[in-house]
Order: C-alpha cells, then structure tokens, then sequence
C-alpha cells in the first residue's frame, strides 16, 4: 500500500470503529499470541471488522508463512520493543512493505525474540533506528499503548518521539488484564497529545488470546 493511502485510510478511522469494526494491534502464534494467522482473519471476518492488523513481536512471519496479505481486511504491520530515555516502549510500523530488505536487521532471528518478554528486555532497539527503518520500508511509526509508559512528562516524551520521526499514537484501546491496571496517563491526555502535534490516532485490542474482542 502506497503510504500516503496508508495515512488517508488511517485518518479515516474514527473513535467508534477502533471498537467496533477496526483492531489494529493483534498478536498471532508466530510470537506470543494464542491464534494461527488464519485463525486470526478468520474469526474478524466473522466479527464483520472491516480492518485488521497482526503486529507480531519483532517478526512477520505470520505474512511470511501465509498468504493472508491478499485478504482485503489486512494491513501489514509489526511490533519493535525499544529502550527511549530508560522507558521500555512499543513501536508498531503499520503498511511496511514485507520484503524491504532495510528493515530485517531488526527482526528477531529466533523464537526467543518474538515470544519471551525478559528476553526481549534485552534485546531492545533504539527508537530512532526503528522509525527510520519503518519509514524506509513505505510505513507509518506509531507508538503503541502511551497511557501504559511510566513517565512524569507523556507530552515532552512524545514530542522528542516526534523529533525523530514518530508519525501516530495509539488512542483508542480497550485493554484488559495487565494494562488495564497500569495506566499512568489517561485517555484524554492522550487524546489531547494526539491533537496538539496533528498525530495520527489508531487503535486495537493488543488481543493475545483465542477470541477477538
């Protein structure tokens, strides 16, 4: 997909379709998650989502051992765990073109890396290296889960993600377990952050689990 019709697709979602037919953040078996790739599409065809995005750990092998890329509900996408001024951090690239070869120093090389969180801890990639690989490989660098980074200043965090070249930041996210209790910044705020530096809003379940949202 042709970024600038990645972006406009994009800005086209709003707040109601991140939870109702749009989940741009899903994990499959090819890293930590529960479901197939196949699985995956299957059961949000059956939901009626209209977009989807399986963004692994480090890793698209859920695109490279299927053929799910020609389904029209997919946007290709993948999850990089980084280090940003001692916060540990997400950044997910959305409409990467899979066989740019710019981009592949950063996936993981094993199992290990995509499924194992403490070893993914030592593991982390600079954010600055990530943006400019996924702008390289036609994507668009969004910064996932915000309200969830133990920071005293969100806005100054964001913006120096800016500087180097952040382009979205997830908004709408219905999160349960874990993130649902660790959440150092409210939804307005980031809302608001969102707005103040123009950046593009998204959103998705971060589902790990055998039932879509």
């Amino acid at each position: 997909m042709i970024k600038e019709n990645l972006k406009n697709l994009l800005l086209s979602f709003k707040e109601e379709d991140y939870y109702k037919n749009v989940d741009l953040h899903i994990h499959s078996c090819e890293s930590d998650g529960e479901m197939t790739p196949y699985e995956i599409v299957e059961q949000a065809k059956r939901k009626g989502k209209k977009y989807i995005a399986i963004s692994d750990h480090n890793t698209i092998d859920a695109y490279l051992s299927t053929n799910i890329l020609k389904e029209e509900i997919i946007i290709p996408a993948v999850e990089f765990d980084c280090f940003f001024q001692g916060v540990l951090i997400h950044i997910i690239g959305y409409g990467i073109d899979i066989d740019n070869e710019e981009i592949k120093s950063l996936y993981a090389v094993n199992n290990i890396g995509k499924r194992f969180n403490l070893y993914r801890l030592f593991k982390l990639r600079n954010p600055k290296t990530v943006i400019e690989k996924i702008n390289q490989a036609g994507g668009i660098a969004v910064l996932a889960h915000p309200a969830c980074y133990w920071c005293l200043n969100i806005d100054s965090f964001v913006k120096k993600l800016i500087d180097i070249g952040l382009e979205g930041i997830e908004t709408y996210y219905p999160y349960n377990g874990l993130r649902r209790i660790l959440k150092f910044h409210s939804k307005k705020t980031i809302t608001q952050i969102a707005e103040k530096y123009n950046l593009i809003k998204t959103g998705g379940t971060d589902s790990h689990h055998k039932k879509l949202l």
